[in-house]
């Protein structure tokens, strides 16, 4: 491999904007994440995480800008310098390289932990049912749940949805995971069991993006910490220089909350 292709980012955007109706929610994002990185982002509600997640994979639209993943425009083809909307089956081929987990578990209420694993690549992507449960116990044991691959939803904790929903998202073989506050919905005492299942996943080189407030998550099992604010990037570094040493008085100003 080249060491052009090698230092190419799984992840690039640049001078993301995103508005809704008279709001400007983001206001020119620079971003690159390198395959097998850890990035958090943090920042005060209302500051664009979610939605520039969001973006990452097509689930709301850019004004402005670009954001590719694998060296592929997500969402849009530049055609005589202005951005046409791909169709929808092309965006759906597209988020196959990514799998998300949301503040919901949003899970199947009448299917086991097994059935909403196997859903999306059986039901979706049309993977042999055999293989796609196959696998999707292994998922399952590795995110610590191989006793309930046969339990239904309201048979789960919280942590316990989540740590299924992590498991679907990991199905389709995604190159990139993001992670929507994946234990804001969470009882304080269940977080620590998705977030140990994180920690898992980052150290076994998975390229993953997570808006959070868990300063300690991003402080352990990140390589680099993103802070946003007002739709803007604030900060970026490593957590060491972001968290315990952060230049920018904003960035400082809401670590004081939480350290």
């Amino acid at each position: 491999m080249s060491p052009a292709i090698a230092n190419t980012p799984l992840v690039r955007a640049r001078n993301v904007h995103k508005s809704f109706g008279p709001l400007e929610v983001l206001k020119g994002i620079d971003l690159d994440v390198a395959s097998g990185e850890v990035v958090t982002i943090l920042g005060p509600s209302g500051s664009g995480k979610s939605t520039f997640l969001r973006c990452i994979n097509h689930l709301e639209s850019i004004n402005q800008g670009l954001i590719e993943v694998d060296g592929e425009q997500i969402g849009y083809r530049l055609q005589k310098g202005r951005l046409d909307k791909l169709p929808n089956r092309a965006i759906a081929a597209q988020r196959r390289k990514i799998g998300m987990v949301f503040q919901q578990f949003n899970l199947y209420p009448h299917m086991t932990a097994l059935e909403n694993v196997i859903e999306a690549p059986v039901g979706v992507h049309g993977q042999n049912s055999k293989e796609a449960r196959r696998y999707a116990t292994e998922l399952l044991a590795r995110v610590g749940l191989s006793e309930k691959v046969n339990s239904y939803p309201r048979q789960l904790s919280g942590g316990q949805q989540q740590r299924v929903a992590i498991a679907r998202a990991l199905a389709i073989q995604p190159k990139l995971l993001l992670f929507d506050e994946p234990t804001s919905a969470l009882d304080p005492e269940l977080v620590g069991e998705v977030l140990t299942t994180m920690r898992d996943l980052a150290s076994q080189g998975l390229t993953m993006i997570v808006v959070t407030h868990e300063i300690g998550f991003a402080r352990e099992a990140a390589d680099r910490v993103v802070f946003m604010d007002d739709g803007s990037v604030v900060e970026v570094g490593p957590p060491e220089e972001v968290i315990s040493r952060p230049q920018h008085p904003r960035t400082r100003s809401f670590l004081s909350r939480f350290i």
